[in-house]
């Protein structure tokens, strides 16, 4: 059995190549999958979540992983995320890998994402905009640049203009500038590219102030009562996902779905319909696409299978 550390995880997951091996897996089946989220006894806001995927005759992945939002307040700091990865020969249930959970989290989490730009947003985008300043913040910028290298200026914000300034002064893009957003509302209206990494309970995305052409990638929000976008962002974009599965247990789709806004049947396409061309994606430069990125245990299974093929390839190396 092999075992990556989050140094290591990192180094072998560079994100051309796993947004390519996300889009690979993304043409074949969608593995059996099952998910448990358990509320932290007495309603505090902590979660621990188990994820698991079974591709038959293949790989079975499993991850537990803890959802901490105080950690990054402790005397010292740590990951709000954190947790282990493990997969499994589907054939003899033999263990495989053993990785850093946080570490695969970030990675497969901005991946996944980065993978809904490469299919829907605009190919000239020039301005991606952070919303919130979290651990998964720089690797979303790192992701997109990756695939949208139009890409000349970062902004991030958070509520806590020091976060946003930290996320900033720690990103080194090429030809890319960073810098820190004061004002969302003006942000949200300058952006090509709008990605939402918080766990905010009410709407920072406001529809009506969306330029013609701009992709919305919802990313933090993903229990029933959290929510990143506003109705406006819902009723104007042309709805994406990463997968059906999920999609509804969240609360920017979960909430209109419940209210009548919208259906689930407003849902152009997943990602393996993108991937495997069974949908176009954005067909007018005009298009305001929204794309939910809910997550799911199949992107670890894809995520962890890819890193276990770099690992094997560095020792035959």
């Amino acid at each position: 059995m092999q075992v990556f550390d989050a140094e290591q995880v990192h180094r072998l997951l560079d994100y051309p190549a796993l947004v390519a091996a996300l889009r690979r897996a993304h043409r074949g089946g969608m593995p059996d999958t099952h998910r448990t989220v358990m509320a932290e006894p007495g309603g505090g806001p902590d979660r621990f979540v188990a994820l698991s995927a079974w591709a038959a005759g293949e790989m079975i992945a499993v991850k537990l992983v803890g959802v901490f939002p105080g950690n990054l307040a402790l005397p010292v700091p740590e990951p709000s995320v954190q947790g282990l990865v493990a997969l499994f020969d589907g054939r003899t249930g033999a263990p495989l890998l053993a990785a850093d959970g946080a570490a695969m989290t970030f990675r497969k989490t901005a991946a996944d994402s980065a993978l809904g730009v490469d299919c829907l947003a605009r190919a000239d985008a020039e301005t991606l905009l952070i919303v919130g300043a979290g651990g998964l913040a720089p690797h979303v910028a790192l992701a997109h640049t990756s695939v949208r290298p139009s890409l000349r200026r970062v902004l991030i914000w958070n509520r806590t203009s020091g976060r946003a300034r930290a996320v900033a002064d720690g990103l080194d893009l090429d030809a890319v500038r960073v810098e820190v957003a004061a004002d969302l509302e003006l942000a949200t209206a300058q952006a090509d590219i709008i990605t939402t990494v918080t766990m905010s309970t009410t709407p920072l995305v406001q529809g009506d102030l969306l330029r013609p052409g701009t992709h919305v990638d919802l990313i933090g929000a993903y229990l029933p009562e959290m929510r990143e976008s506003d109705d406006a962002v819902i009723r104007r974009g042309r709805l994406f996902v990463d997968t059906y599965a999920e999609c509804d247990r969240c609360g920017d789709l979960g909430q209109p779905i419940a209210r009548g806004l919208i259906t689930l049947e407003a849902i152009e396409a997943d990602l393996f319909q993108l991937c495997q061309g069974r949908h176009p994606g954005r067909t007018s430069p005009d298009d305001i696409t929204v794309f939910k990125n809910s997550g799911g245990a199949h992107l670890d299974l894809f995520t962890a299978r890819h890193l276990i093929a770099q690992g094997r390839a560095q020792v035959r190396a």
